[in-house]
């Protein structure tokens, strides 16, 4: 007898589904965060040296998403068993609209040539990164292929290596990388789901550690033993150009920064659709093979948006609208990626830790050996904090969370993040048939 619907099926559905209430609660939540982390004493003054204002950001959301309270998607069961699905547009819109709008803001007063200035190890450390990711998987197949050989078993489509290389494309890459390992490797999509799931589960962990770590940066830069000073000089030029230039905005200064914001977000969608558009035809017409998934990334709408939202605020930054950082056109910038932080941890159900647990300690095993890396290169060339988190997240999260990572340190610094992340893309397929390589022959050993 076949199992009713309605059991085989799990209703999730929220108890808030309206996106207009969702946003509100977020707003409340930031609201809140920033009102408690700017007390002088007491309990929260104390909480907040332990905890940073933007990991709070990003764990009540998930809080909430965890208890049923709201949800990025659902699947809801109608009383005469009919399935529908839900979801919340909160993150496209966050990271489609307010994520290049914050980008052109925050570089509007960028100084490029301070920003060359940091040197090498912001490269160095983002590489080290990538290599990480590239052995830490093969490893993590063997460790856990000791303990549980079939965790990494399976065969042909359905072989977890092929699984895993999806994986490694959205780690060194993005999401076109990720699409781009699922095509040449073919693996069965009926199971993709599953590596989704450990996606969102590791890297989000990994970033709730790298936020918790920003409000412990200088502890780090002591024990690497890191010189900060590039660092420091960059964003000592820039807030001194902001107190040269501040000023209590008028209407007509707030309406201008509207205008740059959101004009730049429309040319980078359509700039973003005409390119990709472009760039397929070429993409798809190339022999298949190494070369041609490598250059996935370039069909992405997303990667020219932000390619062309960073460009323009750079460009802007040598021209009168430079002056606008006086009327506050980070802090605006600084809003907009809170915002997006919070619906990045809407995304994350705590619960979902202790599902799959087998793939999840693959992940778990890869983060930690990337991060040990990471954390070894940086003692060894001195290099600071910044550098590891960033040239981390510029891995593992891609463009829409390294800048977010870069400017939690300061707004000028999130340009750093995008260009890193924009040199992802380009790199991501190769580096990840590397991975999967290593991956298969540990599978097999």
């Amino acid at each position: 007898m076949q199992e009713p619907i309605s059991e085989a099926i799990k209703d999730t559905t929220p108890f808030l589904t309206s996106d207009t209430v969702v946003f509100g609660l977020l707003m409340l939540s930031l609201g809140f965060i920033f009102y408690t982390s700017h007390k002088k004493s007491g309990f929260w003054s104390k909480f907040y040296k332990i905890v940073p204002a933007l990991f709070m950001a990003y764990f009540i959301p998930a809080i909430f998403t965890s208890t049923g309270l709201i949800a990025p998607e659902w699947t809801t069961i109608e009383p005469n068993g009919d399935i529908t699905k839900g979801s919340s547009n909160l993150y496209f819109v966050a990271s489609r609209y307010l994520l290049p709008a914050a980008l052109v803001l925050m570089t509007l007063s960028l100084d490029l040539k301070a920003v060359f200035n940091l040197g090498p190890k912001a490269l160095i450390m983002f590489i080290t990164g990538t290599v990480g990711i590239i052995i830490g998987g093969p490893l993590a197949v063997l460790i856990i292929g000791t303990i549980s050989p079939e965790t990494v078993g399976g065969s042909g489509a359905d072989a977890v290596w092929r699984g895993l290389s999806t994986l490694a494309g959205s780690w060194i890459g993005g999401g076109a990388n990720q699409a781009a390992m699922l095509e040449i490797y073919g693996y069965n999509q009926k199971l993709y789901g599953q590596m989704v799931f450990v996606d969102i589960v590791v890297a989000n962990i990994w970033m709730a550690l790298i936020l918790i770590g920003i409000g412990k940066a200088n502890t780090f830069d002591r024990w690497l033993k890191a010189d900060t000073s590039a660092i420091e000089s960059l964003k000592e030029k820039v807030s001194s150009f902001s107190k040269k230039v501040d000023r209590n905005p008028s209407l007509t200064d707030l309406m201008i920064l509207g205008a740059i914001a959101f004009a730049t977000v429309s040319f980078a969608h359509f700039g973003a659709d005409f390119l990709s558009g472009a760039f397929e035809g070429y993409v798809n017409g190339l022999p298949k093979g190494l070369m041609r998934n490598s250059l996935t990334f370039l069909n992405s709408s997303f990667f020219w948006m932000i390619f062309i939202a960073t460009l323009i605020g750079v460009l802007l930054s040598y021209s009168r609208l430079k002056s606008y950082e006086g009327a506050g056109a980070s802090k605006f910038g600084s809003v907009f990626i809170y915002i997006l932080v919070a619906t990045i941890g809407m995304k994350m159900d705590l619960s979902m830790i202790f599902n799959n647990i087998g793939l999840i300690f693959i992940g778990l095993i890869w983060i930690a050996i990337h991060a040990g890396l990471l954390i070894l290169m940086a003692k060894l060339i001195k290099a600071p904090y910044f550098f590891l988190a960033v040239g981390s997240q510029a891995n593992v999260g891609g463009a829409a969370s390294a800048p977010v990572v870069a400017s939690a340190f300061h707004p000028s610094l999130a340009t750093v993040g995008v260009l890193l992340a924009v040199f992802g893309y380009a790199i991501g397929t190769i580096g990840a048939v590397a991975c999967t390589f290593l991956m298969q022959l540990a599978a097999a050993s």
